[in-house]
């Protein structure tokens, strides 16, 4: 490649910008899939809250924190969510004054749907840049992790 080939500095992209947008094609492939089977009545903004509910259910208060939303936004969105059947709230067996918010049946549903989205983007992604390159993507990012995510 000829160096006049190269991006200057001021059209280089950072890598924040260069992470986002995969997750941004990723997170609209699914939610149109999600639409296409049935869950039509799932936001953006409701699918980044339902994401962060954890297999025993997760505290609004947690869910608020890492959506990086207030918690009266995240209260709102899940009211939201179970209007429309994805989650439940339940006592936390932890703490009695506390509830949890959870996956309700048709939430797990939704769920199916979308890792079986995820996993054909992944393979559309691999078949892109090749096994190896997707494999040192994979662990460089899973890398990049343990100083980005609090929250793994």
């Amino acid at each position: 490649m000829a160096e006049s080939d190269l991006p200057s500095d001021s059209e280089r992209q950072n890598l924040g910008l260069l992470c986002f947008y995969p997750y941004r094609a990723m997170e609209a492939r699914i939610l149109a899939g999600l639409a296409a089977a049935g869950f039509d009545d799932l936001t953006p903004a409701q699918g980044r809250i339902a994401a962060r509910i954890g297999p025993a259910g997760t505290r609004l208060t947690d869910l608020a924190e890492q959506a990086l939303v207030t918690k009266q936004t995240a209260g709102s969105l899940v009211d939201s969510l179970v209007r429309c059947g994805y989650v439940e709230r339940v006592p936390d067996p932890t703490d009695a004054r506390a509830r949890l918010v959870r996956m309700a049946e048709r939430g797990r549903a939704a769920v199916a749907v979308a890792r079986r989205l995820e996993a054909e983007v992944e393979a559309e992604w691999t078949a892109h840049l090749g096994e190896e390159a997707t494999a040192t993507l994979r662990a460089a990012l899973t890398r990049l992790r343990e100083v980005t995510d609090p929250y793994r």
